[in-house]
């Protein structure tokens, strides 16, 4: 059985990690980096840290408007298939990278798996959120990572090869989260003490790209108590510059622009901080795992089950909102275990192996 497996975005190699290591043991995967994500803090560092061999392909497709990255994947996933004529085509979450490869496999009739299968979000103005639904209405195997998702599908008449998983990124912080407490050096480096500081990221593009959203999510962030740390995404940080914004908030140093920093070292800063404010559903979802507060600057979020269990608030971007709950916002008691039992790896290779084209 040979898997061809399409990845290229940050969140996607830490998905894909425990997937790969298993898949490896039993059937030729061949890994595909499209280059959607390709400065070395986004990409590369990755593959060392998650110990997974480098992807056998590298699109270097990098950035570009929506409709030319995912035309310029197309093109070059669709000539790796017929190159490779692999059983199956494995593909990760909502990027521009996964509708590609779900369009490449299913034009060339090659059995398609997604693995995050069923997230919505409900909110069309989100390119991720046509990336998810197009994919799955495609995928011949969809597994899910909560029952929340595997009832989205239903509600869209898919029911068909769905299979209920648990989340490969819970897998992953299993995996990983030992390895992180070599990494809590760089609570050092920043001068940071476990459990006395906020950290933040920011990257989707209806925050990022749009001034009035960007300038109040800043300016919630220099009035929350100090330190907080912001490690900058790098399209984050030109619409910081186009902006005007980063060099004066650089110069106050709070909050803390730093540059992005490695998988260990971020679970390493996830796992001490007070308080997690984020855009992406990746960090959400790992605060959820690290019992760490969790603000998502989004009015809604694919992962309704860290909101429904209190340890996730949806806050927007609304500067007000945003200081206010940096304040009060502390839940109480345990998470629930809403995301598998930490096999989920296993419960994917053990289907496709078992489903060979």
């Amino acid at each position: 059985m040979k898997i061809v497996t399409i990845v290229g975005a940050r969140p996607q190699f830490i998905k894909a990690a425990p997937v790969s290591r298993l898949l490896r043991r039993v059937a030729g995967e061949v890994m595909v980096h499209t280059g959607q994500h390709y400065d070395r803090q986004m990409s590369a560092i990755f593959f060392d840290e998650l110990q997974i061999p480098q992807p056998e392909y590298n699109l270097g497709v990098g950035s570009g408007s929506h409709g030319w990255q995912t035309g310029q994947m197309l093109i070059r996933i669709e000539e790796v298939l017929q190159a490779e004529q692999p059983d199956w085509v494995l593909v990760y979450g909502d990027t521009n990278s996964t509708l590609a490869g779900a369009l490449a496999a299913v034009k060339l009739h090659i059995p398609l798996a997604h693995v995050e299968a069923g997230l919505r979000s409900y909110n069309r103005q989100m390119p991720e959120e046509y990336n998810r639904v197009l994919t799955d209405h495609v995928s011949d195997l969809l597994f899910c990572p909560t029952a929340t998702a595997v009832g989205n599908l239903a509600r869209e008449g898919i029911v068909e090869g769905v299979r209920l998983v648990g989340d490969v990124m819970y897998d992953a912080v299993l995996f990983n989260a030992g390895l992180a407490e070599g990494h809590v050096s760089v609570l050092g480096q920043l001068d940071l003490e476990p459990g006395d500081y906020a950290l933040a990221t920011l990257h989707r593009p209806n925050n990022t790209d749009d001034p009035e959203r960007l300038q109040s999510i800043i300016a919630a962030f220099s009035e929350i108590e100090p330190p907080l740390v912001f490690p900058v995404h790098p399209r984050t940080r030109k619409q910081l510059l186009d902006a005007g914004l980063e060099s004066r908030l650089a110069l106050s140093q709070h909050p803390r622009f730093v540059e992005p920093v490695g998988y260990l070292d971020m679970l390493a800063l996830e796992k001490n901080a007070r308080l997690i404010l984020t855009d992406s559903g990746g960090v959400q979802k790992e605060a959820y795992f690290f019992a760490v507060p969790c603000l998502t600057l989004r009015e809604e979020t694919e992962w309704v089950e860290t909101v429904d269990s209190g340890w996730n608030l949806l806050v927007g971007a609304n500067r007000s909102a945003i200081v206010e709950m940096a304040r009060q916002f502390k839940p109480q008691g345990t998470p629930p275990l809403s995301f598998g039992d930490g096999h989920a790896a296993e419960k994917i290779v053990h289907s496709l192996a078992g489903r060979e084209g």
